[in-house]
């Protein structure tokens, strides 16, 4: 199977992980809980909808950026989230959240696997 399209799944799964862990959040009623003590401004709001907004991109730019750009754009974007997860890991208390996050960081390392190894 092709490479990009094997990368690119690994965003599709990894960014629809994100958005089923908000889901359940709102769900279950944690969204607020952690959102009580915070006070956003407006540029902390863009910083985070450009965190989220790179799992997203990377679908498309898998798919259209040359072989080796795509390649380290995948490397360096994986690791980041796999550490930014795993940072953020302790903070949730929420088994279910601890889960997801777990299974995306895992998609992160295929991620990265596939794409050191891409030829």
């Amino acid at each position: 199977m092709d490479t990009k399209i094997v990368l690119s799944a690994t965003w599709i799964v990894v960014t629809l992980i994100y958005l089923y862990g908000d889901v359940f959040r709102i769900c279950s009623g944690d969204f607020e809980k952690l959102m009580a003590n915070m006070n956003f401004n407006q540029f902390v709001w863009l910083g985070l909808a450009v965190l989220m907004l790179m799992p997203i991109l990377m679908v498309f730019l898998t798919l259209v950026l040359p072989q080796s750009v795509s390649r380290w754009a995948n490397i360096i974007l994986a690791a980041f989230f796999f550490l930014f997860n795993l940072v953020g890991l302790p903070t949730y208390p929420s088994y279910y959240d601890k889960f997801l996050l777990a299974v995306s960081m895992v998609f992160n390392v295929v991620t990265v696997w596939y794409a050191w190894n891409w030829s």
